[in-house]
C-alpha cells in the first residue's frame, strides 16, 4: 500500500549499503504518494484575500459539476469571499468539522449512485462516526436526469445527512434536469447574498478595488445552447465484415472554432432523430408533419425529428398510457414500482412500440408532443490528443442497432454520427472538459489503462500524447473484444506504439477466439505481479467503458491483485484503492 506521507514511518534503511528490489519498490511508491498529496494541497488552498473562505465542493462523473463549482467560485470571489474549491473526496471528515460556509454541487452518476470523486467522502459522511456539523451553513446544488428513477439521488442524500448532522440549510436544494445551466446559474446567485448573511461585515473583502481573482476563467463559447458546426473530415468502419459490432472512427474540423481540448475531454454531440422513426410517429398520431403545435415555431416533422427525444419512452408517456388503460401488462408494471420488471418490460422497446400496444387507442399530435422531453446532447469520450491532432477532434462510436416488433430500431446520436454525417457533412458540437480523468502532469509516471471495446477511445488519446510530448513513463494498455480478426480496432496504431517504444506492455483478451471466454480483467489478475508493482511505482490506473459490468469487474480485479500480491487483508487491501482514489491515482470514464 502507498504510504501516508504525514503519518508513515520509514523503514530503516543503511545509508552506505545498496538497497533492495523491495525497498526501492517501496521508497518509490511513497514519494509518489507524498508527491500526489502535495499536489492535491496546492490545489484545494483557497485564493489568498481577506474576504471570509467559503468552501464550495464538488462532484463530478463528466465534469458539469465540476464547471458549475468554479462558476460559483467566481461568484463568491465577486461577492467578497474567499472561495476554496475541491472535489468531495478531498474534503475528510476532520476538515468537514472546521468548515463554517459551504456549497455542494453535485451530480447523480447510474441508478441514484454517487460519482467517482465523491463516493469515500459520502461512506465517512453516512458512518456513524461523522462528525457534528452545527457550525456549517451550507446549501445544495444537485444535478441529475429526471428520466432515471433515482433523480438527483447524490444531492438529495448529502443534502439530508447535513442536516441531521446538524448543519444549518441557507436556502433550499435545487434539482437540477438535464437543462441545468440557466436554474443553477440563477440559483447560485440567489444562494450567496444568503451565505453572505452568515458573515460579519469585517470578514467579506471590499470587492468594489479588486483586480480579477485567479478563480476566473473564460466562458466557453460553444455551448449546448450554442454549438459549434463542425465539418466532418472522416467516417469510416473500424471493425471488420465478420463482427457483430459496428465500430467508426470519426474525425471534424475544429476551423476557426477556437476549441482547446486535453486527452481524457469528452465531445457531445447534437444528433437528430431517424427520419424514418419520424414519418411511422407521424403516422401514428395520423399527423402529416406540416401541423404547428404549441409552443414550437417549427412544423411537427422537424420538431419530432430535431427537438424532441422519440427513442427512449419518457416516464411521462408511460404515466400518460397507464392512466388511459392503454396495456395491461404495461399498467401492472408501473403500479407495481417494481424497477426490474419495468426495465424488463421496457428493453428494446422505443416511444412507437408503446403507442402500438394498444393500435385502437387515438392518440393526438398535440397529446404526443406534451409527453416528450427534450432531445439531448449526446456525450463520446475524445479519441485524439490536440498535440498530435492540433486542428481536429476525434470518436470512437459504436452504432446501436437492434430489431424489435419487426422494424429496424437505432440509437439516436451513433446511428445520426454513422448513417448521416459522410466526409464534408456538417455536425452540431460542443466540449465537455473533464479535468477528472487526465494523464499525470509528472510524464514520468507509469499509467495502466483498460478500456475494451469503445472504451480505448481515450487511451488512444492518452498514448499519442505521451508519444507527442515525450513522457518517460511507462505505458499499460489492457484492451480486448469479442474476436482478434475483426474486433481489434485501432490495431495499426497500437503496433506503432509498441514498436516505438511508447506502449511498454500490451496484454490482449479476445473473448470469443476460445471456448472459455476471456476478459480484460482476467489478464488483469494473470499479471497481478507486475501490475501491482507498478502500483507500487506510482502508477495512474485508468478504466474506460461499460459501467454496468466491466468496470465492475475491473474495480474487483484490481481489489483482488492488490490484495493477493500486497498480502493484504481484505480491508487493508481496499483501504489501498480508497487511497489510490484519493491520490487520484484511479480513475474512471464509465457509462
Amino acid at each position: 500500500m502507498t504510504p501516508d506521507p504525514a503519518t508513515t514511518k520509514l523503514p530503516d534503511i543503511a545509508l552506505d549499503a545498496p538497497i533492495s528490489d523491495e525497498q526501492r519498490i517501496w521508497l518509490a511508491g511513497y514519494l509518489a504518494g507524498m508527491k500526489a498529496q502535495m499536489g492535491t494541497l496546492a490545489q484545494v488552498a483557497p485564493t489568498q484575500s481577506a474576504g471570509a473562505t467559503l468552501d464550495i465542493v464538488f462532484g463530478s462523473q463528466t465534469g458539469n459539476a465540476e464547471q458549475l463549482a468554479e462558476s460559483a467560485a467566481e461568484l463568491a470571489s465577486q461577492s467578497g469571499f474567499s472561495p476554496a474549491l475541491r472535489c468531495l473526496d478531498d474534503l475528510d471528515m476532520a476538515a468537514l468539522a472546521s468548515v463554517r460556509r459551504c456549497l455542494v454541487v453535485v451530480s447523480t452518476y447510474g441508478e441514484g449512485e454517487m460519482p467517482d470523486n465523491a463516493e469515500l467522502f459520502w461512506e465517512s459522511l453516512s458512518a456513524t462516526t461523522a462528525p457534528r456539523l452545527e457550525q456549517m451553513h451550507y446549501a445544495v446544488l444537485a444535478l441529475g436526469d429526471t428520466s432515471y428513477d433515482d433523480f438527483c439521488e447524490a444531492g438529495k442524500l448529502i443534502d439530508t445527512r447535513f442536516e441531521q448532522l446538524g448543519a444549518t440549510r441557507v436556502a433550499a436544494r435545487i434539482d437540477c434536469d438535464v437543462d441545468f445551466e440557466d436554474p443553477a446559474n440563477d440559483w447560485l446567485e440567489a444562494v450567496l447574498p444568503k451565505v453572505r448573511d452568515t458573515v460579519a461585515d469585517d470578514e467579506l473583502a471590499d470587492t468594489a478595488s479588486e483586480t480579477p481573482t485567479p478563480t476566473e476563467r473564460k466562458k466557453p463559447t460553444w455551448t449546448r445552447k450554442n454549438p459549434y458546426t463542425a465539418q466532418t473530415l472522416e467516417n469510416h468502419l473500424l471493425s471488420g465484415a465478420d463482427s457483430a459490432k459496428e465500430i467508426r472512427h470519426f474525425s471534424f474540423s475544429l476551423g476557426d472554432s477556437g476549441i482547446e481540448y486535453d486527452a481524457g475531454d469528452a465531445l457531445c454531440v447534437m444528433p437528430r432523430n431517424c427520419p424514418a422513426l419520424v414519418e411511422l410517429l407521424l403516422q401514428r398520431v395520423n399527423a402529416t408533419g406540416e401541423e404547428v403545435v404549441a409552443g414550437y415555431d417549427q412544423p411537427l416533422a422537424q420538431v419530432l425529428q430535431q427537438q424532441l427525444e422519440i427513442v427512449t419512452p419518457p416516464k411521462t408517456l408511460l404515466q400518460w398510457l397507464h392512466d388511459l388503460g392503454a396495456d395491461d401488462e404495461l399498467s401492472r408494471v408501473v403500479s407495481n414500482g417494481d424497477k426490474e420488471a419495468l426495465e424488463t418490460f421496457l428493453w428494446g422497446r422505443d416511444t412507437l412500440d408503446l403507442l402500438n400496444l394498444n393500435p385502437a387507442l387515438s392518440i393526438s399530435a398535440t397529446d404526443l408532443v406534451a409527453c416528450l422531453r427534450p432531445l439531448q446532447h449526446r456525450a463520446y469520450s475524445i479519441s485524439s490528443s490536440p498535440l498530435a491532432f492540433p486542428n481536429e477532434i476525434h470518436l470512437t462510436v459504436a452504432a446501436v442497432r437492434w430489431r424489435n416488433t419487426g422494424r429496424e430500431h437505432r440509437g439516436v446520436a451513433s446511428t445520426w454520427l454513422a448513417d448521416h454525417l459522410q466526409n464534408g457533412d456538417s455536425g452540431r458540437i460542443f466540449l465537455s472538459p473533464n479535468k477528472s480523468f487526465r494523464l499525470p502532469a509528472d510524464g514520468d509516471r507509469p499509467v495502466i489503462m483498460v478500456g475494451p471495446g469503445t472504451g480505448i477511445a481515450p487511451f488512444r488519446a492518452f498514448l499519442q500524447a505521451r508519444h507527442a510530448s515525450g513522457a518517460a513513463g511507462k505505458n499499460w494498455l489492457f484492451f480486448g473484444d469479442q474476436h482478434r480478426e475483426c474486433d481489434f480496432i485501432y490495431e495499426d496504431e497500437i503496433g506503432e506504439f509498441c514498436s516505438n517504444g511508447t506502449l511498454t506492455r500490451l496484454d490482449l483478451a479476445f473473448s470469443r477466439d476460445q471456448q472459455e471466454k476471456i476478459y480484460v480483467q482476467q489478464r488483469m489478475r494473470e499479471n497481478g505481479k507486475a501490475l501491482y508493482a507498478w502500483l507500487e511505482e506510482g502508477a495512474h490506473f485508468y478504466v474506460c467503458g461499460d459501467a454496468t459490468r466491466m468496470a465492475r469487474d475491473v474495480d474487483q480485479a484490481l481489489l483482488d491483485v492488490v490484495r493477493t500480491h500486497g498480502r493484504l487483508t481484505e480491508e487493508d487491501a481496499v483501504a489501498y484503492i480508497n487511497q489510490l482514489r484519493r491520490d487520484k491515482r484511479y480513475l474512471r470514464d464509465v457509462y
